[in-house]
């Protein structure tokens, strides 16, 4: 699963995705859980870019008595059956992430080392996605998404992340050519014939450990903090 990915630099045109307005607003450059990145989806035969926050069901959604659960990914098998995902691909509202990159851990030394996933022209691309609105106070609403995935077992180079135990997932990488199409499914049978692996021969791979954080400056000499007691 993909729980974090780079998104286009919003100081950067939209040159790949000129079909689509640019984005309007600002957001981060790495997208993790509930940050607000740019998704693409057909709202009334339009094309729009809208600012969304990673996962389907946001934190602040969850019930405090409900333990915390991860909605960033879709399995592709059960979409159609999870609460969280099933009325979002039973009425088609599907979306594409704009994307340069993504991670995951990869665990051939023996511990989890992170990994930056991208196409071998590291060109930019577009992750198939669901989406959702949410209500919220004074008449507003709030747009989520989730990444959808497909079985990887099989496949060259994803099958090389997570642990070696668990099942191995990727997400679905949707060609320019084919980004209208996907946007205009009218059936979910003609949605699934989109949920496939990209070619492993056609992406790159390397390992890309996160930076360490900068050192806290350490006290002048003499210059100590005062206590709550003074």
């Amino acid at each position: 699963m993909c729980t974090s990915y780079e998104s286009n630099n919003p100081a950067e045109r939209f040159d790949a995705f000129s079909m689509f307005p640019s984005p309007d607003f600002d957001y981060r450059g790495e997208i993790y859980k509930d940050y607000i990145a740019p998704i693409f989806r057909r709202v009334d035969n339009d094309l729009k870019t809208d600012g969304a926050s990673f996962g389907m069901v946001p934190r602040k959604r969850i019930p405090p008595h409900v333990k915390a659960f991860d909605t960033m990914n879709a399995r592709a098998e059960s979409v159609g059956e999870k609460r969280s995902f099933s009325s979002a691909w039973n009425r088609l509202q599907l979306c594409l992430i704009p994307c340069r990159a993504f991670f995951e851990p990869n665990y051939e030394t023996g511990k989890a080392v992170r990994w930056r996933i991208r196409l071998a022209g590291n060109q930019p691309t577009a992750i198939a996605g669901l989406w959702r609105v949410w209500d919220e106070p004074e008449g507003a609403a709030s747009v989520s998404f989730t990444m959808l995935t497909v079985n990887a077992d099989e496949h060259p180079l994803m099958r090389r992340f997570h642990k070696p135990s668990d099942e191995k997932r990727s997400v679905v990488i949707v060609r320019p050519d084919a980004y209208e199409d996907w946007l205009s499914c009218r059936s979910t049978d003609e949605a699934r014939s989109f949920l496939q692996l990209y070619p492993a021969e056609e992406m790159h791979a390397e390992a890309f450990p996160v930076p360490p954080r900068a050192p806290q400056p350490k006290p002048i000499d003499g210059d100590q903090q005062p206590s709550l007691l003074d």
